[in-house]
């Protein structure tokens, strides 16, 4: 079988690392030099602890497994099984953490309450105020801006896959069979559509208006933390924003404790993750009204900047980069994905929101096997 495979972010990579390891060829298109959409804009967590139970949870926890095992295939991706820790600073925000730990579904995501002390021995450079934190220890991490290349040279080493960058795909023109730009055209047994946030152009034109929204974030990086952070961290607004999350206790949360001005007018959460040369990527916000502004502003990395200095007890290291991403979801968030035939032989997988990263491989393995790849 032969695959022809539309964009080569980390969804579409995954569907062509799925169809390479069956066995298939793999002809692997993207419109510009290499992946640089939300891709390489995010985390890089393999963020399992607010996932909604059910399909969403056991898509997440698949992909965490798929994750552990294609990292020790391929090292440059940059796995990491680290977990995460949220820690929290009073009753309220502790009777959240404490609902999340009874959750039936609290073994699976390796679900623990420890004290601040017990936080500071897992993570010591947690040395600010906290009564006590939420530990997950299927969170694990991986390297946002290597991960498609590490995975596209193992792929190219297989003798099965071709990456034709530089192209982008204009027409579905019959079963199986997309042109590009430059007037060539590519034939298949299967397309997939991997297109990410361009939901216009060749979407629109193959799928009509389909049930998926943009949403836009910022992000920054920092140099060298000097020392290992040695969990991804988030905060207790993370509770209000993840569907795990809820509970009679997040409602008491959302009632008696107003979130910071600035966190809410940018529904912000705190997400950290250290990145392998020190640095620490630190975000974010989320804007969902279009036309988005093209200002990255600076009141949410103040913020930011605030509560992770209250939880470091030290001042951070220089910001280095700052960022605007851009990522297709759901409009219906508890749809892991959008997965749509939309020609014979021609597939659409877009929409997985802030869980692309987590949740890709999963993605990618349900799309081959309901394919028959």
């Amino acid at each position: 079988m032969k695959v022809i495979v539309v964009g080569a972010g980390v969804v579409g990579t995954m569907h062509a690392w799925h169809a390479v390891e069956r066995g298939h060829e793999v002809v692997h298109i993207e419109r510009e030099a290499e992946a640089r959409g939300a891709s390489l804009r995010n985390f890089g967590q393999i963020w399992v602890s607010g996932r909604a139970g059910g399909e969403e949870l056991d898509t997440a926890l698949r992909a965490r497994e798929l994750w552990e095992g294609i990292g020790a295939r391929v090292p440059g991706l940059g796995f990491r099984a680290i977990g995460s820790l949220t820690p929290v600073r009073n009753e309220l925000e502790l009777a959240v953490a404490e609902a999340a730990v009874a959750r039936p579904d609290a073994a699976a995501r390796g679900y623990k309450l420890l004290t601040a002390a017990e936080a500071r021995a897992v993570n010591p450079a947690l040395r600010g105020a906290f009564e006590a934190a939420l530990w997950c220890e299927r969170d694990a991490a991986v390297e946002p801006r290597l991960a498609q290349l590490a995975l596209r040279e193992a792929l190219l080493a297989t003798g099965k896959y071709t990456f034709l960058p530089n192209r982008e795909v204009r027409d579905v023109v019959r079963e199986n069979a997309v042109r590009d730009d430059r007037g060539e055209t590519h034939t298949g047994d299967a397309v997939v559509l991997c297109t990410g946030a361009a939901l216009s152009g060749l979407v629109r034109e193959v799928a009509g208006e389909i049930p998926v929204r943009r949403v836009r974030l910022q992000m920054m990086q920092t140099a060298p933390l000097g020392e290992p952070l040695t969990t991804s961290v988030a905060d207790a607004d993370s509770f209000r924003y993840y569907p795990a999350y809820a509970s009679p206790a997040l409602d008491a949360l959302n009632e008696g404790q107003a979130q910071d001005p600035t966190a809410a007018a940018h529904k912000m959460q705190l997400l950290m993750v250290q990145r392998l040369d020190g640095g620490l990527t630190i975000g974010d916000t989320h804007e969902y009204e279009h036309p988005f502004a093209f200002d990255t502003l600076e009141d949410p990395y103040e913020h930011l900047t605030r509560v992770v200095e209250s939880f470091l007890g030290r001042p951070l290291p220089k910001i280095r980069r700052r960022w605007a991403g851009v990522y297709a979801q759901c409009v219906d968030t508890s749809r892991v994905v959008h997965r749509q035939r939309v020609r014979d032989g021609v597939w659409l997988v877009t929409g997985p929101g802030g869980r692309g990263m987590t949740c890709s491989p999963a993605i990618a393995e349900t799309t081959a096997n309901e394919l028959g790849w």
